[in-house]
């Protein structure tokens, strides 16, 4: 509060500064009218001499520095002296300082009385403007005019309007009064309505205009904006190319974005006009704001302007920005990128100076979410196909939590927080299949490698308006911070789960356990872990958030992550055994699918879905092979037909054959709405698309509605209990979790499956060594002759060996840090580790075929835990 204050007080001093200059300014360059004058600094003073604007602007700021005496107006001078705007006067200075031609006073002030009235502009007026300049080759009065309404926000409110279409009853009148004219202005209504149908940022080539962009304005509706914006663009284009010019824009924005801050935070202008948005629509048409001269002043306090619009005009905005072409979006998102990385290089961002606490960075992190949805908008829409939410809740524990306990409800007890920009615009990230841009063009990188997340994620669960998160603006952040700020959550959430168990023990006198603690046998892994799991969900599903503990029976070793690591992959190579005949796999994609005839009743489904959330919880990574159209139903989104592609790619190819295929479907294929269907015997199984299916039969008409429903059928209808059971299980664990709202269903798959690209260059650059060893090492640079010259296979074996799975994780091989630790001098005892700490115990062996030999062998019998 006492910031705002602060800033309207500065703009209220501001303007009458400007003021007393400007009147300086007039007083050097025009004078008072008075012929008699005897101030020295009057234009009107018989024994002045005559300066340029460039000199004149000078003295003016002398003068008001040193308060120098200011004339009366002469009353013939009153009425040109009121005409000129308050709000420019600074303006002035800078603009005719841009100005190299002189002039003589007789042939600057008619220029000046032509353009002094002008408080808004036309494209038509600017050309003219323009067109005047060009004659003299003196282009000050257009700065001038540039100026004073590009720092003005009610004159640019003004400026740039639609032609008004006239009416039915006005188009009679003319008819009647002149019948040539007439003609001319039904031609002009014509044009006006044409231009008024089509929204003015669609105006843009058909060629530039994505169909996916003009099927979403039959969806959503026209944005009807006051702005005729293919003017704006038109009048840019023609005033960038001067520089002269493109300064006046510069300095006129560095003037008009504090007040504009000023009106939205204290006086409510959206709500009283909202053709205020007009604005913000104009200046971010001016194709140099990513340029460096913005970056310092300009662009961050307009960006700061932008950050104070209410939610309804952010939504409008985003609207209206959604039926921009690809290029524009990415103009808009570069726009704000630069200003971004430009902050974040230009300051040492650290712990204790965080990039959160930077206005601009915050702001313009602020005004690339309008762009992120509009992207979104813009893109192809699949706002139909939504899964259902389960019928029941799922079971709140019976305990209370610590929060409740001290007095306090639970946070987000309802499931993760939603954007409210993305409520208002009634959509979600996930319902967009194709945007008009790369998500990967949002992320920055310069921003996520200085953000201290751990500070973050606390702002992030404070939620305070004084201390901003990124993880508010997700889109920005790459999968390795995003994972990062989900860590902090799981470890949080089992630490409160922790504390809980220690209070009950406490004041019950009961010994519960702190842990989520399964006790398996290698031998009948599933059996005993489902059937434990299974209880736990049943009796109390909160102990599914404490942090998982593994023991294998008869077995010493002692869980710190890496027991867990193998746990979760003996039981995701059990649960997708093919024999086990609960999933169907596909040999041309490797991929596995739900199969609809399962002997499996749908808690084993369920379990499954635990097993999966809890692999997230607990921050391991899972070998398993699902196609994409799992992780988006996961998200809440139907499989449709184009996710054939993926899980079925055979069937797609034969649909898009039938919609492609230009003959007689009814005659030459003889297809009807009835499939056929295999179950785990081979016995076909028949089902009817529609009631009726066998007897009516596809034709050209409607076959999209055939391949629609077959979709349909093959990715929901047909598994729809085992996938509502499976997804209750994994919802059973991350309901709590910031997990939709931070990843898209690509990155759900990279959190659960790391990646599948193992470089081991990175994995050497980032590996520490101790007990004697380092870089140098002759050993050392054995091992990575004998490792880089493993087959894929191998190097698989090998990082299941030392750090419990095959996968990369989030981020690359880099992110694993590795530890290569001495263990004794040369000896035929073979390479160890700690898989929970991704730790290689390895011999100082004597030669490299001996280390190639023990290492390989290490690999390739390595199973079960012991104690070293």
């Amino acid at each position: 509060q006492e910031r705002l204050t602060f800033i309207y007080f500065h703009c209220k001093k501001r303007a009458a500064a400007k003021h007393l200059i400007e009147r300086y300014y007039h007083q050097l360059t025009e004078g008072c009218g008075n012929e008699a004058c005897t101030n020295e600094a009057c234009g009107s003073s018989p024994g002045f001499q005559r300066m340029d604007n460039n000199a004149a602007a000078i003295k003016a700021l002398e003068l008001y520095k040193n308060n120098a005496k200011l004339c009366d107006p002469h009353p013939s001078k009153k009425g040109a002296s009121s005409a000129f705007p308050e709000n420019s006067a600074k303006g002035a200075h800078n603009f005719s300082a841009c100005s190299n031609g002189k002039m003589n006073h007789k042939d600057l002030q008619p220029a000046r009385e032509d353009f002094r009235d002008l408080n808004f502009l036309t494209e038509e007026k600017v050309y003219e403007i323009l067109s005047l300049c060009s004659e003299t080759e003196d282009y000050s009065p257009l700065i001038r005019v540039i100026g004073r309404v590009f720092s003005s926000a009610e004159s640019l409110v003004q400026s740039f309007r639609k032609a008004k279409q006239h009416t039915k009853e006005e188009l009679k009148s003319l008819q009647a009064k002149d019948e040539d004219k007439d003609e001319d202005e039904k031609e002009t209504a014509s044009g006006s309505s044409t231009a008024m149908e089509v929204e003015p940022e669609a105006s843009a080539s058909s060629a530039d205009r994505p169909s996916d962009g003009e099927n979403n304005v039959q969806k959503f509706g026209p944005v009807e904006v006051s702005v005729d914006i293919e003017a704006v663009r038109r009048v840019y284009d023609k005033l960038l190319s001067n520089e002269k010019i493109e300064a006046a824009f510069l300095n006129a924005l560095v003037y008009l974005s504090p007040n504009v801050e000023c009106d939205l935070t204290y006086h409510n202008v959206y709500a009283a006009d909202p053709n205020y948005l007009n604005v913000f629509i104009i200046v971010m048409e001016n194709s140099n704001l990513h340029s460096p001269e913005y970056l310092e002043i300009a662009l961050p306090q307009f960006c700061k302007a932008m950050s104070k619009l209410p939610l309804p005009a952010l939504a409008k905005l985003a609207r209206l920005w959604s039926q921009y072409s690809a290029d524009q979006i990415r103009r808009l998102v570069e726009t704000f990128q630069q200003l971004i990385t430009y902050t974040v290089i230009s300051n040492e961002f650290s712990s204790d100076n965080l990039v959160n606490e930077d206005d601009g960075v915050v702001a313009a992190t602020k005004c690339l979410k309008i762009v992120y949805y509009a992207n979104v908008l813009g893109g192809d829409l699949d706002m139909d196909h939504n899964e259902e939410d389960d019928d029941e809740p799922i079971p709140e524990s019976s305990e209370l939590t610590l929060q409740e306990l001290l007095g306090e409800e639970r946070r987000n007890k309802k499931g993760p927080r939603v954007d409210p920009l993305e409520t208002e615009l009634g959509i979600r990230s996930s319902d967009c299949r194709k945007p008009l841009i790369s998500f990967e063009d949002f992320i920055n990188e310069p921003l996520n490698d200085v953000l201290e997340m751990d500070k973050d994620y606390t702002f992030f669960k404070v939620e305070t308006e004084s201390k901003f998160s990124f993880m508010t603006c997700p889109f920005i952040l790459n999968p390795v911070t995003k994972n990062l700020g989900l860590y902090y959550d799981n470890r949080i959430r089992m630490y409160s789960e922790r504390r809980i168990t220690a209070l009950y023990s406490l004041v019950q006198g009961q010994q519960l356990n702190p842990y989520l603690r399964l006790k398996v046998r290698r031998d009948h892994i599933i059996d005993d872990a489902l059937v434990r799991l299974e209880m736990i969900a049943m009796e109390n599903p909160a102990d599914l958030k404490k942090q998982l503990y593994v023991e294998f029976e008869g077995e010493q070793g002692v869980d710190e992550g890496g027991v867990s690591k193998e746990f979760f992959q003996l039981v995701v190579e059990e649960i997708f055994n093919r024999d086990i005949g609960m999933f169907t796999y596909d040999e041309s994609t490797k991929l596995f699918w739900f199969n609809p005839s399962s002997f499996e009743n749908e808690g084993q489904f369920t379990l499954i879905g635990i097993v999966l959330g809890l692999a997230i919880y607990n921050n391991c990574i899972l070998d398993v092979h699902f196609p994409m159209v799992v992780y988006r139903k996961l998200m809440g989104k139907k499989g449709t037909f184009r996710d054939l592609a993926d899980s079925h790619p055979v069937l797609y190819q034969s649909l898009k054959d039938l919609l492609e295929y230009e003959g007689n479907v009814e005659e030459d294929m003889m297809i009807t709405f009835q499939i056929s269907q295999t179950d785990l015997f081979g016995n076909p199984l028949m089902y009817d698309l529609k009631e009726g299916g066998d007897k009516i039969p596809v034709t050209n008409e409607n076959r999209k509605d055939f391949v629609a429903l077959y979709a349909e059928y093959m990715l929901n209808k047909s598994v729809e209990k085992q996938f509502k059971a499976f997804r209750r299980g994994f919802h059973m664990v991350t309901n709590e979790s910031p997990l939709k709202y931070l990843f898209r269903p690509e990155e759900i798959e990279l959190l659960i499956c790391g990646s599948r690209n193992l470089d081991f260059q990175a994995l050497e650059d980032s590996t520490e060594y101790d007990g004697g060893y380092n870089k140098d090492s002759r050993i050392i640079r054995d091992f990575w002759e004998t490792v880089h010259s493993f087959g894929q296979e191998q190097k698989r074996l090998f990082l299941q060996f030392t750090t419990g799975t095959d996968r990369a994780p989030v981020g690359g091989l880099g992110k694993l840090k590795m530890i290569i630790a001495k263990n004794g001098p040369d000896s035929d005892r073979l390479p160890t580790s700690h898989t929970c700490f991704n730790v290689l115990l390895l011999p100082e062996y004597s030669t490299k075929e001996k280390l190639t030999e023990r290492l390989l062998k290490a690999i390739t019998y390595a199973k079960g835990f012991g104690m070293l």
